[in-house]
């Protein structure tokens, strides 16, 4: 090469790929990475991670997500967050996506939760889906049996690890026999097969409880939201999955006007143990106690009978319905004070924190429940950014209703009329919880 010539780093990195196994090239960027990590990540360093997009592999993804979600706390950490979000979409596997869906679920950074929604907003346009139906196809199975299980093989002995309807991994011996845990090798098992079984274990289990927490937000966001899915990608993704059957099972569904849960064979039944075969036709969802009505106490007897453990609260959720009036009686949670904090966890569900105003301090916070129809929390004195504890706590002025976030003159007459009595109980419950005696 001359002096004066310039290294193509691109052409370089694609003879590298064509030459080297892929393991030698994953070790190699992940090496790269953590020299990085020790140097105190510098800046102008993003081939660090666009390297590990190229050649991670799941692996590396198990190591790379649980970092990128605490990036945005460091100083100068939220560029390099958004780049391992990038890097976890190059990799690209079931497994990045999944994890790249858990933190636009349920990231602590508002940022980078919107700029991982963003990113699968992208991916699920690309592919002809909305983003739930993204998110259906992204949960990985594991390796899990079709009834959900998997049997890791000690040699002379084998034990079964199976999942309870919260994913939290079950183990018993071949026998049947229920064991506190998965017992280590010992002398009498294989050397080879009895320490694969045992990592194989503990890798699943760690995957498993990182997707656990996201999947079942998930489900619950779905049944707050109201989302319905056709009745075969209710039967694919959810009934027949290997990991997802147990959430579902520990939920009461709703085809139409008729109430269902799924018994241990994967079909529905109703309250009297009948078979119920919803219509190809029919949209399932999964039922708010809200639609239950009457029969909620029944259905709250029967899960209780077959010792069904909920992944979330829905069959004993709190209901609440508005009070007469255009305003539904949401002034009565005015004049009460409630710390800080609270609203911060408000912003993790569907309220945003309202636009800074004088002196960075954010009067309000918002929750849209339909086009036109926002609900409005004014505050005093106000949630500074970037120094929230200055104002620790704060008085609710006003609760009102309009067609913008902050804007008084855009208040409606007609209040919550016609919005979803499903949405309508959740906010009241936030309000409810937000205003609780502390």
């Amino acid at each position: 090469m001359s002096p004066g010539a310039r290294l193509d780093a691109t052409a370089v990195v694609d003879g590298a790929a064509q030459v080297c196994e892929p393991e030698s090239l994953t070790a190699l960027v992940w090496a790269q990475f953590e020299a990085w990590q020790a140097a105190g990540m510098p800046k102008g360093s993003g081939f660090v991670l666009s390297a590990l997009g190229r050649f991670g592999d799941d692996v590396v993804v198990r190591r790379l997500a649980p970092l990128a979600k605490e990036w945005p706390g460091r100083s100068g950490g939220y560029s390099s967050a958004v780049q391992g979000l990038e890097a976890l979409v190059d990799i690209g596997t079931d497994l990045a996506l999944t994890h790249l869906n858990g933190i636009a679920q349920k990231s602590r950074y508002k940022g980078l939760r919107g700029e991982a929604q963003r990113k699968l907003a992208r991916i699920a346009e690309r592919r002809g889906l909305t983003p739930g139906q993204l998110a259906d196809r992204l949960v990985p199975d594991f390796g899990l049996d079709a009834d959900g299980t998997l049997t890791l093989d000690y040699g002379p002995r084998r034990f079964v690890v199976s999942f309870d309807e919260q994913l939290r991994p079950q183990v018993a011996d071949e026998g049947g026999t229920r064991r506190k845990a998965l017992p280590k090798p010992g002398a009498k098992d294989d050397p080879d097969l009895a320490p694969a079984a045992h990592r194989r274990f503990a890798e699943l289990r760690k995957d498993v409880r990182a997707v656990a927490s996201a999947e079942v937000a998930r489900l619950e966001s779905a049944m707050v939201a109201g989302r319905a899915w056709t009745r075969d990608e209710f039967g694919a993704f959810l009934v027949a999955h290997p990991l997802m059957w147990h959430l579902a099972r520990g939920s009461s569904g709703w085809p139409s006007d008729r109430a269902f849960r799924l018994a241990e064979d994967r079909t529905f039944a109703d309250l009297d143990d009948e078979t119920v075969e919803p219509a190809a036709s029919a949209d399932v969802r999964i039922a708010h106690p809200l639609l239950l009505g009457d029969s909620l106490a029944a259905w709250s007897q029967v899960f209780a009978d077959y010792e069904i453990l909920q992944p979330f609260p829905q069959l004993g959720r709190p209901v609440h319905t508005l009070a007469d009036g255009a305003g539904g009686g949401l002034e009565r949670f005015e004049g009460l004070t409630v710390p800080t904090g609270r609203f911060l966890g408000l912003t993790r569900t569907a309220w945003k924190r309202g636009a800074p105003q004088d002196n960075g301090i954010e009067h309000w916070i918002s929750c849209t429940l339909a086009p036109g129809v926002t609900v409005v929390v004014d505050l005093s004195p106000g949630i500074a950014v970037g120094l929230v504890d200055l104002n620790p706590v704060q008085t609710i002025e006003r609760v009102w209703i309009g067609a913008v976030p902050g804007a008084p003159s855009s208040a409606i007459e007609n209040g919550l009329a016609g919005v979803d009595p499903v949405l309508v109980s959740e906010l009241l419950a936030d309000l409810t919880r937000l205003t609780a005696t502390y």
